[in-house]
C-alpha cells in the first residue's frame, strides 16, 4: 500500500523490514497499524513522522489509533458511531426510568386499595361520614394514579419516537462509519471485522481466502493528472470490482490505492483465478480521465485463510504475496507461500472437527 504522494513503491524487502519493526516495537499487525508505519516510512508526511516519533519505542495501541484519527479520515467515524451509540443508551434508560415510575405509582396505588380494604374489615358498621371518606380518598387515588399514568404514556410514547430516532441514526452512522465515502464500497472499520469474522467459524477458516490488490505506480498518475482524476480511477477500479464479483464477496478499499477482496466457498486456484481475472480486466479498461497513453494495472496477492494463524497474519501473508507481485515486474497475481521461499504451507486439516 503506498500514499498517493508518496516515494517510490516499497519493495518486498522494505515491506518485511515494516512488519519486522512493528514487531520489535510490540504493535499488533493490524491493518490500520500497516497504514500508519507505510505512511510513516514513506517518508510523505513529515508532521506523521514527527507525531510518530513522540510515541517512543513501545507506542500502545490507544496512541497509535490518536495518530490515525488525525491524520485519516475515516478512522473519525468509528467515534461517531460511539457517540450515536451512547445516545442510543441514554434513551433507552429514558424508558426504563419511566416504566419504573408507572410502576412505582401503580404499586402505590396497590398499598391504598389494601389499606382502605383493611380499614373497612375493621369497622363492622359503615356511616355515612365514614363512607365520604373512603370515598374521597379513592377518587384522589384513583384521578392522582390515572393522572400519572396519562403523562407517563405520554412520556414514553415520546421517548419512544426519540429512541426510534435514535436506533435509525445508529443505523446510518453504522453505515456510513463501514463505507468508504470514495468509491462507496467497505472501509478498513469493516474489513477488520469482515476479516475477524473469517476466524469465528472453522468452516470459514478452511473455505475462505484472502486478494489483496494495490494499483501500480499510482504516484505517476496523481502526479501527471492530479488528485481528482487519481479518485476517479479509484472510484472506476471499485466498479470493476463490483461487477466482477458475486453479490456475497466481501470488498473494501483498504485505504489509499489498495483494495481487499475477502472470497469465500472457492478453492486456492479458484480465488487465484479471480484475481487474475479482475486483473486482466482492469488491464484491458480504457480508464477515460488519463487517456490512451496511460495504462492503470493492478498487483495482487492472495492468501488462504487456512494459511494463516488468524486476521492479522492473513492480512501479512497476503500482503507478502502482493509484494512478490510487486518485485515480479507489477501487474502480476502472487500467491503464498509459493512466493516466499522457506515458508511451509499449513495442513488445513488441523481446522477440522472431528
Amino acid at each position: 500500500m503506498q500514499p498517493s504522494n508518496a516515494q517510490p513503491e516499497l519493495t518486498l524487502g522494505a515491506a518485511q523490514a515494516i512488519v519486522d519493526m512493528m514487531q520489535r516495537m510490540g504493535v499488533a499487525p493490524l491493518p490500520r497499524n500497516y497504514e500508519i508505519f507505510y505512511e510513516v516510512c514513506a517518508g510523505s508526511n513529515a508532521e506523521l513522522r514527527a507525531a510518530f516519533d513522540t510515541l517512543g519505542p513501545c507506542p500502545t495501541q490507544d496512541e497509535l489509533d490518536e495518530i490515525a484519527q488525525h491524520f485519516f479520515a475515516q478512522s473519525n467515524q468509528a467515534c461517531i458511531v460511539n457517540t450515536a451509540h451512547r445516545d442510543l443508551m441514554h434513551k433507552i434508560e429514558a424508558v426504563t426510568e419511566l416504566l419504573r415510575r408507572e410502576r412505582a405509582s401503580l404499586e402505590k396505588y396497590g398499598i391504598i386499595l389494601d389499606q382502605t380494604s383493611a380499614g373497612l374489615n375493621k369497622h363492622q358498621e359503615m356511616t355515612a361520614d365514614l363512607l365520604r371518606r373512603i370515598v374521597s380518598i379513592m377518587a384522589c387515588a384513583t384521578d392522582t394514579t390515572i393522572a400519572q399514568g396519562r403523562q407517563i404514556a405520554t412520556s414514553i410514547a415520546d421517548t419512544s419516537a426519540e429512541l426510534a430516532e435514535a436506533k435509525a441514526k445508529l443505523t446510518e452512522y453504522k453505515i456510513l462509519a463501514d463505507t468508504d465515502p470514495l468509491t462507496r464500497i467497505n472501509n478498513r472499520r469493516a474489513f477488520d471485522n469482515a476479516m475477524a469474522n473469517v476466524y469465528s467459524d472453522r468452516k470459514k477458516v478452511m473455505f475462505s481466502g484472502l486478494i489483496v490488490a494495490d494499483v501500480d505506480c499510482f504516484k505517476q498518475v496523481n502526479d501527471r493528472y492530479g488528485h481528482p482524476v487519481g479518485d476517479k480511477v479509484l472510484q472506476q477500479i471499485a466498479r470493476i470490482l463490483r461487477a466482477t464479483v458475486n453479490t456475497d464477496v466481501f470488498l473494501a478499499r483498504t485505504g489509499g490505492e489498495e483494495f481487499a477482496i475477502i472470497v469465500e466457498g472457492l478453492t486456492e486456484d479458484g480465488t487465484v483465478a479471480l484475481a487474475d481475472e479482475i486483473r486482466a480486466i482492469i488491464e484491458k479498461t480504457q480508464f477515460a480521465h488519463v487517456g490512451a497513453q496511460t495504462r492503470i494495472t493492478v498487483s495482487m496477492g492472495v492468501c488462504m485463510a487456512s494459511e494463516a494463524d488468524g486476521p492479522e497474519d492473513l492480512y501479512s501473508k497476503a500482503d507478502q504475496a502482493l509484494y512478490a507481485s510487486k518485485s515480479a515486474g507489477r501487474n502480476h497475481v502472487s500467491r503464498y507461500p509459493a512466493n516466499a521461499p522457506g515458508l511451509q504451507r499449513k495442513n488445513w486439516m488441523i481446522y477440522r472437527t472431528d
